[in-house]
């Protein structure tokens, strides 16, 4: 089946190019998620149409895509989650957690724009690249924590020592009663 994209879809074209897909991807996906339409004589002209009107809007979106690429490659993200002590996850930071991030942070990024090749399933700084625009390409720094490293120093406030050491020994009085049978 030929059809004409009319979105950039990673690994298969670009917005206009006339592709040839599988029948059950182009009728069960692209066309209901209206990414794409059919490649007819009548849609061919219509879209040569479209081409030069996005040749000349296309230069105005690449430079508001570098200036949007800028501001989000200024962004950090922070993460804190469960992990082992070999520095593994419980789980992992996906994609969708970096775009729900983003967006509470004003940025308005769909999840299938952040490529990560795997989640992220370890600790550490990792750079995460964001496909603002055709050309434009940006990179969000994302930092995982572990939050036992968070219990850990909410747990040393009191430690042993401030404590004087006559208050480790209980009283008689302090103790509970016990009833006899």
């Amino acid at each position: 089946m030929e059809v004409i994209l009319k979105e950039d879809i990673n690994k298969l074209g670009h917005r206009g190019d006339v592709v040839k897909v599988a029948d059950g991807y182009g009728r069960n996906y692209l066309l209901p998620m209206k990414l794409a339409i059919q490649a007819t004589v009548a849609n061919k002209t219509v879209i040569e149409q479209m081409k030069t009107s996005a040749l000349r809007k296309s230069a105005g979106e690449k430079d508001n895509a570098v200036a949007f690429g800028a501001q989000l490659d200024a962004v950090q993200l922070e993460f804190e989650r469960k992990a082992g002590d070999n520095g593994q996850l419980f789980g992992s930071v996906t994609n969708g957690d970096i775009a729900q991030a983003l967006e509470a942070q004003g940025f308005t990024i769909d999840r299938r724009k952040v490529y990560l090749d795997e989640p992220l399933k370890s600790i550490g700084e990792f750079h995460v690249p964001v496909k603002v625009h055709r050309d434009v390409t940006a990179h969000v720094q994302v930092t995982i924590k572990s939050d036992a490293v968070a219990v850990e120093e909410a747990a040393n406030i009191i430690d042993e020592t401030d404590i004087p050491e006559n208050d480790f020994h209980e009283d008689e009085d302090d103790r509970p009663r016990r009833k006899k049978k």
